[in-house]
């Protein structure tokens, strides 16, 4: 794209500036302003942002000489320098293609590259999604200001760079591009307040790691946090998804502007620039991780419900609250110990008050349950981990020369004396050292697997949570820490001037540091950016903000060996590329309202990031937390992946037994978590398998949906499930939007399957019941009836749920199970054995019309223990179902001697929703193709017709200390009673569901048509009886051949074996 500008005309649009001041504090901006060569105009003051100080139109790079794939940019002598250290006079720029992105390089000779592998795979296959077309800004007469954009096939653009601005210097990198839309999310870690990016100001966004708590309702915008994501996912023009990653692991920062236009700016490195087509999100999202690889897939009890507090000083302590979870019929699959575990904080040891934590492990094991242990990078500098590591030559984070080792530390330590290792301070009583995991030797790696091979023999943990690994030091560079009082611990202290101040005082120190405040420096709460790492080879400034990414590498690999299962891990600090080795929990969050909020955003945005597996502290970690705010924390992490109720220190408990109200709240929501997480673990299979999102914000699914686009607080499991949580005090209603293109079902007990209308709309949401959760329709389900543990779920029976779509479309599903703890090695399913069927449903609401439901197992491995599918219920059944013509076929042959109990099968002619159950119905390993089929009426004959009551059985539920569930059909047993508080009213809603809530006892009456042959158990046609006509269809004789085939069921099947069951098959086999 050429454009023509006057050099001369100072008169840029105020919403197409690029800031040449973006460094605070100055204290003449105008001279500063001239002095860098850039324009200076007055704003409008009142719109937050807009540069008075902006680079000219000709600032930039001319072309030197270039071909196909190889570009040499020379610095346009008429350009501004860069404000911010020498700048580089020569760059080039190098575009390739991979099989899922367009790769623009662009940086000079010797500058530094983040270690991080990127999955490319050279291809063409892109060739007509995305091209590199190079244009110019005209300067004057003779030079043209070097730019690109980044074009699509059918012309529509993604990236353009002509706004100019595009610097490069020792120290300062900048590049601008103008955006095709507003429609832009992503960029973090950070906290935003909406999940659309907003364009109606100047807004900088840091990117820098460090220990930074998520405080929503004080935190300044723009405040980095624990990781560096610079990837964001836009919508163009025309509504088509793309995505952008600039790979980068330098201190940096985007701001977001009005042209609209991004202005990205870091201090080292090259801008490795990857463009991914999509064109839908979902496949942005799927395309990115086929370059930073897919996310793992975690145990499946790592899906369930767990339990943490920094305030557990004892074991005792956490045995209470383990147990108070458990007496009240909450289902609880894992335990956290935190740092009070430890020896005085030390990793890899157990205190007094822990001793006990071994056998206590081998308890939970016995309960079906698991445990998780904390552990920190920082190593105390005599104890006997740190002894045993230098024994292995492990290498550690270190000063660059010996001149500038803080000598009066080091020599309190006979191990470290004579040594360049950089000490700290974090938890432990004396000073620390911290493992270099960018070791190329891999002798860390191998250090921090035995020691935690060797914690494990004492302590049988399952998954390990790794903290402070971005990584935090407490007090750098402070004359008074605040932890001077209990430990007398000099602190860490970097060189802030003179020729060794380069790195930790650089000359842009970006928004990560300016936002903080006078004193404030990069090295502030970690440390000194001068140091060394991958043993003396790299630049901590350069690969801090990889610290946690390498850490998870390493542990995962631990647990592996470990454990011998896959386990889990969750990492605190993450990078592009972490969400392949461990998930991730949004930090030392408070209890407020603004931060349950915000975790709705932040959830969706680390599925964006590549980190599916990924929830908040539920009821907040920091400041103490109000009853009500903790029981709606807890029915909104019911639905993240990563659902962990979590407590700072010296707050008072809030563990969901605390509180009746919150129990109860709990237990339901939890139960209902229990009963579809086949289909969440499905979600997180498929994503491990294919890449791709679990939790995802609502456009996905419905991106020409304006009312979708700024959607932040509802999201949705996959592309079946909608959830609208309340996250506002004192409501008992949220508003929300069900998108109109499609046709929507609650699942909740009191209206259970009816439709919903569509459109923005308010719904109830009282304390006493589930938050609103709705199913799309064309969506088939899968689901397990609950328990109180995923060891315990696992064994019972399974359902589905299947929503019909009012424009006829054909719904389905899918469900992926495994042995739920086999390791997957860097997600290579080859070798791992898994099974894997595909649901779908054939169905007009026309007269005489035959239903069909198949279900294809496309993988197969029958070492796994399979339960059989008992339960089918289908939403939107708008024709009576005939079940007298019920048949079930495996593999296109007649079941026989089947028995088929259809005493619990009912069709309720209001709701519209169909239910079949009966014990060991379906055995999901006993054929490639299982299909059941029966004919329709639009009504019943009056002589076949009898009102009965759907769901009036009392359905009682007995919860015991030993975690088992026993179902009975006569009065409700209790061991934990329920309790009601003012928040709770004490009638319960209707059940309109099979559902079993433990501990309540619900009866719900509805009128309910009984079609012929559900009276009593009927036997499954043979072969040899095939040719009986059926009731329904005996006036066969009085209408075409075509017409009673199509009327009896058992010659259109008889069709079905001969002519279209092999070629349905042989598509099923195709399908993905």
């Amino acid at each position: 794209m050429i454009r023509d500008v006057d050099p001369n005309d100072n008169r840029l649009p105020e919403r197409r500036r690029i800031d040449c001041a973006p460094d605070w504090g100055l204290e003449n901006v105008e001279a500063t302003c001239q002095s860098r060569g850039c324009w200076w105009n007055p704003a409008n003051p009142s719109i937050i942002g807009i540069p008075w100080c902006y680079f000219p139109p000709n600032t930039g790079y001319v072309v030197s000489h270039s071909n196909d794939s190889f570009t040499v940019l020379e610095r346009y002598s008429g350009s501004p320098p860069s404000p911010f250290s020498k700048t580089i006079d020569r760059i080039t720029l190098k575009q390739t293609r991979s099989r899922f992105a367009l790769n623009v390089r662009i940086g000079y000779d010797g500058s530094y590259e983040p270690p991080v592998y990127m999955r490319q795979q050279p291809s063409d296959s892109f060739e007509n999604l995305l091209s590199l077309v190079e244009g110019g800004v005209m300067s004057n007469i003779n030079d043209k200001i070097y730019s690109f954009s980044i074009t699509r096939g059918t012309g529509s653009w993604i990236w353009d760079t002509s706004i100019g601005g595009m610097l490069f210097a020792e120290q300062y990198v900048q590049i601008a591009t103008l955006l095709p839309s507003e429609n832009v999310y992503g960029f973090g870690e950070n906290i935003h307040q909406t999940l659309k990016h907003s364009f109606n100001s100047y807004q900088t966004w840091g990117m820098f790691a460090r220990d930074q708590p998520p405080n929503s309702a004080g935190t300044p915008i723009g405040q980095n946090l624990y990781g560096v994501h610079p990837f964001y996912l836009g919508l163009g023009s025309d509504n088509n998804a793309y995505g952008v990653l600039i790979l980068n692991s330098n201190a940096q920062e985007v701001t977001t502007a009005m042209a609209p236009h991004l202005v990205y700016r870091t201090i080292g490195g090259i801008l490795d620039i990857y463009f991914f087509p999509g064109p839908e999100p979902e496949q942005v999202v799927q395309q990115y991780q086929m370059l930073i690889g897919t996310p793992f897939l975690p145990a499946y009890w790592a899906l369930g419900f767990q339990l943490s507090s920094y305030s557990f000083k004892t074991l005792i302590d956490l045995q209470v609250a383990v147990n108070r979870t458990i007496k009240n019929g909450i289902p609880l699959d894992v335990v956290h110990a935190d740092i009070d575990y430890m020896d005085r904080y030390k990793d890899f040891t157990v205190g007094e008050a822990w001793l006990g934590i071994g056998d206590y492990a081998k308890e939970l094991h016995e309960k079906g349950m698991s445990l998780i242990l904390i552990l920190d990078p920082a190593i105390q500098a005599d104890s006997d981990a740190f002894n045993r590591s230098l024994q292995q030559d492990v290498s550690f984070i270190e000063w660059p020369q010996p001149e500038l080792v803080q000598d009066e530390v080091n020599q309190l330590y006979p191990l470290v004396k004579g040594t360049k290792i950089m000490l700290g301070v974090v938890w432990p009583d004396r000073h620390v050292a911290f493992p270099d995991f960018l070791d190329p030797l891999n002798k860390t790696m191998a250090w921090w697997t035995n020691e935690i091979n060797q914690l494990h023999r004492s302590v049988n943990f399952d998954g390990i949570w790794i903290d402070m690994n971005e990584p935090a030091n407490f007090g750098t560079n402070e004359q008074s820490p605040w932890y001077w009082e209990q430990k007398q611990l000099s602190p860490l202290k970097c060189p802030l001037s003179g020729s060794s101040a380069t790195l930790d005082l650089p000359p842009y120190q970006t928004v990560n540091v300016y936002q903080w405040g006078y004193g404030n420096v990069l090295s502030s709460k970690t440390l000194c950016m001068l140091a060394t790492t991958s043993r003396n080879k790299l630049r901590f400034y350069d690969t801090k903000n990889l610290y946690g990414l390498f850490e998870a590498i390493a542990t995962q690999t631990a647990v592996f060996e470990a454990t011998a299962k896959r386990g889990v891990v969750i990492s605190r600090s993450t990078f592009p590329s972490s969400g392949h080795y461990a998930g991730h929990w949004l930090g030392d969050n408070s209890g407020t309202w603004e931060d349950l909020r915000t975790s709705v955003i932040g959830v969706q945005e680390f599925n964006l990031f590549g980190i599916p597996y990924v929830g908040s502290d539920i009821c907040g970690y920091l400041s103490g937390v109000t009853e009500e705010l903790c029981l709606r924390w807890h029915q909104l992490g019911a639905f993240h992946s990563f659902s962990r109720n979590h407590n700072g220190e010296n707050n008072a408990p809030h563990d969901p037994g605390v509180w009746p109200a919150v129990a109860t709240a709990a237990r339901e929501a939890l139960l209902f978590r229990y009963r579809y997480l086949p289909y969440l673990f499905s979600l997180h299979f498929r994503a491990s398998l294919n890449g791709g999102s679990v939790i995802r914000p609502v456009f996905f699914e419905f991106p020409n949906d304006s009312n979708t686009l700024d959607l932040s607080y509802q999201f949705m499991w996959g592309s079946g499930l909608m959830i609208a949580p309340a996250l506002y005090p004192s409501i008992n209603k949220v508003s929300g939007y069900l998108p109109v293109e499609c046709t929507w079902y609650s699942l909740r007990d009191a209206d259970y399957g009816q439709l919903i209308p569509s459109g923005h709309r308010e719904f109830s949401a009282r304390t006493d019941e589930l938050p609103p959760v709705f199913i799309k329709g064309g969506t088939v389900i899968p689901r397990q009836k609950p328990n109180m543990t995923t060891t315990t779920s696992r064994k019972n029976p399974f359902e589905v749920a299947v929503a019909l779509s009012a424009n006829g479309s054909s719904p389905f599903g899918e469900l992926y199970w495994d042995d739920g703890y086999s390791i997957v090695r860097n997600n290579d399913f080859t070798l791992h054995s898994y099974n894997y069927w595909h649901f779908s449903l054939y169905h007009e609401n026309i007269l005489n019309s035959t239903t069909t439901f198949n279900i294809l197992r496309k993988k197969f491995n029958n070492t796994i223990k399979i339960p059989t599918l008992d339960l089918i219920d289908i939403f939107g059944y708008n024709v009576t179902p005939n079940f007298s013509t019920f048949q079930m076929r495996r593999d296109g042959i007649a079941a026989t001697s089947t028995t088929i109990d259809k005493s619990k099968w009912q069709y309720n002619n209001e709701t519209k929703v169909l239910h079949m159950e009966m014990e060991h119905f379906i055995d999901l390993a006993g054929a490639e193709l299982i299909q059941l089929s029966w004919k329709n009426t639009l009504y019943t004959p009056e002589s076949e017709t009898t009102t009965i009551t759907a769901y009036t059985a009392t359905m009682t539920t007995t919860i015991s200390a030993t975690t088992t569930i026993k179902s009975t059909t006569t009065t409700a047993t209790t061991t934990a009673p329920l309790t009601t508080s003012p928040m709770t009213t004490t009638t319960a809603p209707a059940m309109a569901s099979p559902t079993t809530t433990p501990q309540t006892t619900r009866t719900a009456s509805k009128t309910t048509t009984t079609t012929p042959g559900t009276e009593n158990p009927i036997t499954v046609a043979t072969e040899a009886s095939s040719l009986q006509p059926s009731p329904t269809t005996s006036a066969a004789h009085k209408l075409s051949v075509p017409n009673a085939i199509l009327l009896n069921p058992v010659l259109l099947l008889s069709v079905w074996d001969l002519l279209l069951y092999p070629c349905v098959l042989c598509v099923f086999r195709n399908m993905d």
